[in-house]
């Protein structure tokens, strides 16, 4: 995707150093745009935990990257018990998105199909670019399967906007590129069909406000930002044509994990006949769980995310953190919840759409099927 005219990865190897893995910084957006260098497995977990990358499809790629670094880091007498040991630092990041130890383990065993230790660290290399690249590849085509469903709303519409609700950002910066949630819609907008999308905060974070509208923006994709709890009050008054979601982990018969406030969406839309849809590559289909309520590890995040909120101030200019509510206030931040597979219309994937149950995602992925 672009930033200011400007072709970009949301992860990728230095130009100068292939030593080097460089990403956008997140937690500078949407004021500034910068990016930061990983030298190191310990950089790589640092970006993960703190934030500075976030969403499925990132979060696996950086993981990637991270344990080609940590295949430079290894010692020579000590590489396998080393990138084990770097392996599960990575894991521990964040619980919940399953393209991290998806994306670890893939590295792992790549990694030992090397003889010398130079071949396994150019494996490693390799590997962690195939990832990022097969990333962008997969959400492109993600894109262009959902982009059929909106031409489809379009069509209904006679050319009129295609209205399509959103929750937190499952676009171009939480993957490598395209997006999950985001690429049926930026297929849509660069095809000559109108599309408008409303934008949730996504508290408490506030990617949607801030990752998401950036994103919109650059693109030129006409967009409105909306509170989290405005979503029912457009889909009762016919104001959403459709849900489109990304999610961190989805289990072989359909249930989602996804940003908190998800659930809340998607009972929304059942109630007011909107369609809910969840774009997703097959990297964060998690094949060996089936019920995404009892299973799903949700990820508890700092309370300090809720009690405080960080912007640009009005009057300064300058980026600040405020409280927003009283001193010692207790707090709790679980940051995913499941949707229920019966609440979901359909899945979007690169392979095709499908609904969200076991038969029909499997028909998609036979080779998934237990013998």
């Amino acid at each position: 995707m672009k930033v200011e005219n400007t072709s970009y990865r949301t992860i990728w190897l230095s130009e100068t150093d292939d030593r080097v893995v460089r990403i956008i910084n997140q937690l500078a957006l949407p004021h500034s745009f910068e990016t930061l260098d990983l030298r190191s497995v310990e950089d790589a977990c640092v970006a993960i935990e703190e934030m500075q990358v976030r969403g499925a499809g990132l979060i696996g790629a950086t993981a990637g990257f991270g344990m080609y670094l940590a295949s430079l880091q290894a010692g020579n007498e000590t590489f396998v018990q080393d990138l084990e040991h770097y392996a599960e630092k990575l894991k521990s990041t964040r619980p919940t998105a399953s393209n991290l130890a998806w994306a670890v383990d893939r590295m792992l065993t790549k990694i030992s199909l090397g003889e010398t230790k130079t071949e396994k660290r150019a494996v490693a290399k390799s590997e962690a670019q195939c990832i990022a690249d097969e990333d962008a590849d997969f959400c492109r085509k993600i894109g262009e399967h959902g982009k059929a469903i909106i031409a489809e709303i379009s069509a209904q519409k006679a050319g009129a906007a295609v209205n399509v609700l959103t929750h937190c950002n499952a676009g171009w910066l939480a993957f490598v590129d395209y997006g999950s949630a985001t690429a049926p819609i930026y297929a849509a907008h660069d095809s000559g069909i109108k599309v408008h999308v409303w934008v949730d905060e996504t508290r408490p974070r506030n990617q949607g406000a801030s990752l998401t509208c950036w994103e919109l923006g650059q693109h030129g994709v006409p967009h409105t930002l909306v509170t989290d709890n405005l979503g029912g009050y457009l889909m009762q008054h016919g104001l959403v044509d459709m849900v489109l979601v990304g999610t961190d982990r989805t289990t072989r018969t359909g249930d989602v994990a996804n940003k908190i406030g998800t659930y809340l969406k998607a009972l929304a839309a059942k109630d007011n006949g909107v369609p809910f849809y969840v774009a997703l590559p097959s990297s964060t289909f998690d094949f060996e769980m089936r019920d995404g309520l009892k299973e799903i590890p949700i990820e508890e995040r700092s309370p300090d995310e809720v009690t405080l909120v960080t912007g640009l101030a009005k009057t300064s200019g300058e980026v600040t953190t405020i409280r927003s509510c009283p001193p010692g206030t207790k707090a709790k931040n679980w940051g995913f919840d499941v949707t229920p597979a019966r609440l979901i219309n359909k899945l979007i994937c690169e392979r095709g759409v499908c609904d969200a149950n076991e038969e029909a995602i499997l028909d998609l992925f036979p080779e998934k099927q237990k013998k």
